[in-house]
């Protein structure tokens, strides 16, 4: 919940579309503004994907694996550690075994000892265990020394992967990437655990065109079982949500919602006191996948695999626990971090409109698996692309960088290696994360580098920070059947986000919960009923300001309390009413 420093800004209507003509006012609204202007858009059925056949070297791919299954070579699977590469590898693993795999392995880096992706060093460690393919998930893009060496091992390498290449690609057997050269798959924003379940629906389908699973006699595996991997990974790596990605992770919601998701993720769901049938993709990103992730930034990514991996419903449930345990641990971490981050602000004694366009923050306390979601917080408090960072060794520091739109943090990088060459050791990424490496010595030189290139991209309103609103509701809108409808209209997230309402409400009463979170009654004009409203993290050393009149940005929620169903509105923004009357403002894109 934010307060004060932002404003709310509406999004512009968007072009008449042929939506269904019986589709509720407030949702076509609200389709039509994200540019959704046809039915076919809505399709939500996996016939309505885009076929594998349309990536880049699938064919190739298929191939390689289909012989690696013939000959039973010893596949290694190469994770990322964080949750789209845990879901890739699960979905690997559990895939390449249902289709006969008789010799499939995994090994997960621990970032705090190898680093990301497949190193040289991961390779060396891989071939103690003698294998004959390497597959990488949710990596291996910018691997060209690991790829290399594998190669010279005599080791084959499938990279499966959805990040950005650099200027050359490595020397890998076979590359799946839609966002690689000449390829022409017209969805760029698969996950990682995307990336590797197109492969193993055209591996299945070779497989089945060449009578393998008769010959085996094994049933043919329905892949459709594992779309709860594919929608956690692609809601907790926050790519953008086109149409195949909504579709995907729509599919992998209903399976959750219809009571058949995995058991780590039905484990995981229970120690965070949620309801499967009830699960949205909010709860994915904001409940499941932080406690998956917690496992790759304090210790070893392993446990959230094994998570993902059992189908023992105890074993499940004391991995959750652990994770669970792990994800409060990084909580208390990342409080202190970002209270001394914060405090490092504070003492530049600049106000935002003096501090750097581009924030570079650095302490030698901080821990390197929480420094992204420092990041994070630091770019919302200051509505400017921010990079943390922690110390690898006595001459390495890491850094997680987080950006805002406008300012595609990878290609900014990418720019200040080419003009400084000497600078980052390091560096990959997507439009609004990424990570880098440099030595200690050159912290100084690149934070002015990094602010220059910034400044070249971004002026001063787009340092602005903004809450973007749908607009406001009438009193008849304001209604559970509505919030029903949102909640169910979905899934929403990262390019396709949740609605969000604003409006004046006079306060008819408030109070503290939880210490920090503010509970309010409102009523709206020309509304008989008093709403409920709650605003999560808004009070600050347990003081809440006192309001008589708001303007807010909301969401609309269906509150759940013993069996009871009531609508509830999730303040984003609140401030004064009788100053905020200005601060309504059109935004020119959707």
């Amino acid at each position: 919940m934010s307060s004060g420093n932002k404003i709310i800004s509406r999004r512009p209507p968007g072009e008449p579309g042929n939506l269904p003509t019986d589709l509720h006012p407030v949702l076509r609204r609200i389709y039509l503004a994200r540019q959704v202007t046809s039915a076919q858009e809505l399709e939500q059925s996996l016939d309505q994907l885009i076929p594998p056949a349309q990536l880049k070297e699938i064919d190739q791919a298929t191939a390689l694996l289909a012989d690696a299954l013939q000959r039973q070579r010893r596949i290694l699977i190469v994770a990322d550690f964080d949750a789209d590469g845990a879901t890739s590898c699960a979905l690997a693993l559990r895939a390449l075994r249902a289709m006969g795999a008789h010799d499939v392995l995994y090994l997960v880096p621990n970032r705090f000892e190898y680093g990301y992706g497949l190193t040289p060093e991961i390779v060396a460690l891989a071939a103690q265990q003698s294998p004959e393919l390497i597959i990488t998930v949710d990596n291996g893009i910018s691997s060209l020394e690991g790829v290399s060496e594998a190669r010279r091992r005599g080791i084959d390498v499938l990279v499966t992967d959805h990040h950005l290449p650099g200027a050359a690609l490595p020397m890998a057997t076979v590359i799946v990437n839609p966002n690689q050269p000449d390829d022409n798959f017209p969805s760029k924003n698969l996950a990682g655990v995307g990336v590797i379940f197109y492969v193993m629906l055209a591996l299945r389908a070779h497989l089945r065109e060449s009578g393998w699973f008769a010959q085996q006699n094994i049933p043919e595996p329905n892949l459709a079982r594992l779309l709860d991997l594919v929608a956690l990974g692609t809601v907790a790596d926050v790519v953008p949500l086109d149409v195949n990605n909504r579709i995907l992770v729509a599919q992998g919601l209903k399976r959750i919602n219809h009571g058949n998701p995995c058991e780590g993720i039905a484990a995981l769901l229970r120690v965070a006191g949620r309801s499967p049938q009830r699960v949205t993709a909010m709860d994915l990103g904001y409940v499941v996948g932080p406690r998956l992730n917690a496992a790759g930034r304090l210790t070893d990514m392993s446990l959230g695999i094994e998570c993902l991996l059992t189908d023992d419903p105890s074993a499940a449930q004391a991995m959750a626990e652990k994770l669970d345990a792990l994800n409060r641990e990084r909580r208390t971490i990342e409080a202190a971090m970002q209270k001394q981050a914060l405090a490092a602000i504070a003492s530049l004694h600049l106000d935002m409109a003096t501090l750097p366009r581009g924030l570079c923050l650095f302490d030698e306390s901080w821990h390197q698996g929480v420094i992204g979601l420092v990041a994070s917080r630091i770019k919302e408090h200051t509505h400017r692309p921010v990079i943390a960072f922690a110390p690898v060794s006595n001459t390495e520091i890491k850094g997680s960088a987080r950006s805002v739109p406008g300012l595609h943090v990878r290609d900014a990088l990418d720019a200040v290696a080419a003009r400084h060459p000497h600078l980052l050791s390091r560096f990959g990424g997507h439009a609004m994360a990424a990570g880098l490496t440099l030595l200690r010595a050159h912290l100084e030189a690149f934070r002015q580098a990094f602010d220059e290139e910034v400044s070249r991209h971004l002026s001063d309103s787009d340092l602005q920070g903004k809450v973007i609103s749908d607009g406001e509701l009438t009193g008849e809108e304001l209604s559970l059947p509505v919030a029903e409808l949102l909640r169910a209209a979905g899934p929403w997230g990262q390019g396709f986000p949740e609605p969000v309402f604003d409006g004046c409400f006079d306060v008819v009463s408030q109070r503290v919960v939880g210490e920090k979170h503010l509970k309010l009654t409102l009523r709206a004009p020309h509304h008989a009923k008093a709403l409920e409203a709650i605003a999560f993290n808004s009070v600050r050393e347990g003081q809440a300001v006192t309001y008589s009149r708001i303007r807010t940005a909301y969401k609309l929620d269906v509150n759940e309390y013993q069996g009871y169903r009531s609508l509830q509105l999730i303040i984003e923004h609140l401030e004064h009413a009788d100053t905020a009357v200005s601060h309504v403002e059109p935004v020119t894109t959707a």
